[in-house]
């Protein structure tokens, strides 16, 4: 082969290779948000099992079971008490806020200018079309879901093993520093993980309570759904207060404003009263950078990777401040957690 020839074909093989770069990046960071996954699993196993071994001296494995069968049990007891009420409640959430929606848009209809914007943005008012998106859940969503459960669960297990084999992944002056960085990673999300299970029940049950007081129906189900959108910090409350303004348009105005009122009391006093206690004991991240994360995650994989963004953003955090701030720069940096 001459050698333009051979120039030639190596451009090539470099052009396919840059071509291939997003691809790879792509599927290596589904890859990244299943392994987040796994972590978090694998945390709240530990969790569990922690005071287990520091208080009532339980050897790890037995501590490990007795965590993962008492979660078990309490998911299994709680769908078979409350699943037919939470379901039948969600339901009416749902029929109450498409109700609402309704109501709204027919108040708006009764002025020329609210027509006017109605027809500008009619394509993005359709609120409760976006449920079946937001809800609905792929084969590939599923088995990645079974893999990072799987992930979790060995490497609660067996800690050690995989510490040692990712340790080992880099050279030997190298081992005790990712061994340091390893560390204040998995302190980092066990504690964040804890404040924010923590804020999610605080949250949960004071938001049940609120829209109990103000007589909307299905609380339970509206409290439940404020918990669990807790899990996303700053837009995940945006997101719960939704559904609740909608099922609140079916009462009246005056419902309406009281739902409105204690949703942004609520969530004022989660930012500057519960948050910032949580986190003077738990992990303090800026909030832009959870922010960015979060949209960043958001438009580059859907909004069922949006969930993981907290996490993700809370690794890589303690990563560069251990890794770059700490040991390149010489800043005495507070480590998270």
């Amino acid at each position: 082969m001459s050698v333009g020839r051979t120039e030639f074909v190596k451009r090539c093989f470099i052009a396919v290779a840059i071509a291939l770069i997003p691809i790879l990046v792509w599927y290596l960071f589904d890859v990244v948000l299943i392994c987040v996954s796994a972590l978090l699993v694998s945390a709240l196993l530990g969790l569990g099992a922690e005071p287990q071994i520091r208080w009532l001296r339980v050897p790890p494995h037995v501590a490990l079971a007795i965590s993962a069968f008492v979660i078990l049990v309490g998911l299994g007891g709680a769908i078979y008490l409350f699943g037919s009420r939470v379901a039948a409640d969600l339901q009416v959430v749902i029929q109450s806020a498409q109700s609402g929606q309704s109501t709204i848009i027919n108040s708006i209809k009764a002025s020329e200018l609210g027509r006017a914007a109605l027809e500008h943005a009619r394509s993005q008012l359709d609120v409760m079309s976006y449920l079946p998106r937001l809800f609905g859940v792929s084969a590939g969503f599923l088995g990645a879901a079974v893999v990072a459960l799987v992930a979790g669960i060995f490497f609660a297990a067996q800690p050690k093993l995989y510490l040692s084999g990712l340790v080992h992944l880099f050279p030997p002056r190298l081992h005790r520093e990712v061994d340091e960085t390893i560390a204040t990673v998995g302190r980092t999300l066990r504690l964040w993980l804890l404040g924010q299970l923590i804020e999610m029940v605080m949250i949960g049950v004071v938001t049940t309570v609120a829209v109990w007081l103000i007589g909307l129906p299905s609380p339970f189900a509206l409290g439940l759904i404020a918990g669990l959108a807790e899990f996303i910090p700053y837009v995940g409350p945006i997101i719960s207060a939704v559904p609740a303004i909608l099922v609140a348009a079916t009462l009246g105005l005056h419902a309406v404003l009281w739902t409105i009122v204690a949703y942004t009391l609520i969530h004022q006093a989660e930012g500057h009263v519960i948050m910032p206690f949580i986190q003077r004991y738990m992990v303090v991240i800026p909030p832009a950078v959870i922010l960015l994360s979060i949209v960043a995650i958001g438009s580059l994989f859907g909004i069922v990777a949006v969930p993981l963004a907290s996490p993700l953003a809370v690794v890589a955090f303690a990563v560069i401040t251990k890794l770059y701030v700490r040991d390149t720069l010489g800043e005495d940096a507070a480590l998270p957690g």
